[in-house]
């Protein structure tokens, strides 16, 4: 087993298609959870970098300078996490290789997948890749659990199938960072830990992370967690310049006083923010551009509008900005993309080494509020 094990990597480029949701040390740890302050009574609050946190770097960096830790873990991270739910979907298994070698060539060593998406086959995808160009002690896997109709929910009995079987398709025997995709409100918390604490035994799961969790659970978990459960050391949430209300107010709270590593999912809000969608005439027939679509309006497009003229100078790619927007926020790790063809993942993996200014980030927060 690999109860130890330690993982580092390699980093960086410009986009326009899909995404999810960066590492940095996070504050020190609190030993219980703090009340919820009351949301500020207007505005959206402003995140400052933590303590101690990373500065991104500027573009050219040296790709090994381009990492984050997760706080608490010995998990050193691309401050870019490669999601892969287009795998078996929209990119085939050919095409989703040559995904995995282009963020590989770029650097990248953080991959984002879970045992729902299509049905296991990216985990699948994943692991026949992982094999055949020997890579596994160089890539920090995470996977979700909770979603697949074989193993739903987050019973005892369920989380243990789960990972047996996700290790099975992944063709590894541990699994870096495992996350509750979802609550389960009809499992004690304690029971879905509890579960946890039997694989990290095993060296089968070696750190634990929340996915759509609220703030209250988390709390819930943290006491837990106090007289001698799993801690979750990250949380994986929506959150992007078009859809920030829902984790700038108790969320954001909860996961400073936590000192969790944030994962931003949908960062691009379905390829909008790469300016994939800037008129009808652009949407197609798909799942990705009805989500997308949503965000077609006047204060979508003027969003559009700051990050195309930012993006231009900086002589980048509007997602790489989008993207680096999340990154200068103070708890953000490493955001989740995706990309359906390999040409896309320079936009995403380029954000890491781009600086935004002040006035950059007001002109942002502003438009964006």
């Amino acid at each position: 087993m690999h109860g130890s094990h330690r993982v580092t990597s390699h980093a960086p480029s410009p986009l326009s298609h899909s995404i999810e949701t960066t590492d940095r040390p996070a504050a020190p740890l609190a030993d219980l959870p703090v009340a919820l302050p009351s949301a500020p009574p207007s505005g959206l609050p402003i995140l400052p970098t933590l303590p101690g946190a990373a500065t991104p770097p500027a573009t050219g960096a040296s790709p090994l300078a381009l990492r984050r830790t997760i706080a608490d873990t010995d998990l050193t991270v691309h401050p870019l996490a490669l999601g892969t739910s287009v795998f078996g979907w929209t990119a085939d298994g050919a095409t989703s290789h040559r995904i995995l070698d282009r963020h590989r060539d770029l650097a990248g060593n953080f991959l984002d997948t879970a045992d729902s998406y299509t049905s296991g086959r990216s985990e699948v995808i994943i692991g026949s890749w992982l094999r055949s160009r020997r890579t596994r002690d160089s890539t920090v896997i995470a996977t979700k659990i909770g979603k697949n109709l074989d193993n739903p929910g987050l019973s005892s009995r369920s989380i243990i199938g789960a990972v047996h079987a996700s290790l099975e398709r992944l063709g590894t025997d541990y699994i870096d960072l495992l996350h509750f995709h979802f609550d389960d409100p009809t499992v004690p918390l304690e029971e879905s830990l509890g579960a946890v604490d039997v694989l990290m035994r095993r060296g089968q799961v070696r750190y634990l992370a929340a996915s759509n969790f609220s703030a209250e659970r988390m709390m819930e978990a943290r006491v837990l967690a106090a007289n001698g459960l799993p801690r979750f050391v990250a949380l994986q949430t929506q959150y992007s310049l078009l859809h920030r209300t829902s984790f700038e107010s108790s969320l954001a709270l909860v996961t400073r006083a936590q000192g969790m590593a944030v994962l931003p999912y949908f960062a691009l809000a379905h390829g909008f923010l790469a300016g994939r969608y800037r008129s009808k005439a652009d949407l197609e027939k798909t799942t990705r551009s009805a989500r997308g679509a949503k965000y077609l309006n006047r204060g979508g497009l003027r969003v559009l509008a700051v990050l195309d003229r930012i993006a231009e100078e900086h002589s980048a790619a509007p997602a790489a900005i989008a993207i680096a927007w999340l990154l200068a926020r103070g708890p953000v790790v490493a955001p989740v993309a995706s990309a359906s063809r390999p040409e896309q993942v320079d936009a995403l993996v380029a954000a890491a080494g781009v600086r935004l200014t002040r006035s950059d980030m007001v002109d942002l927060d502003r438009i964006s509020a």
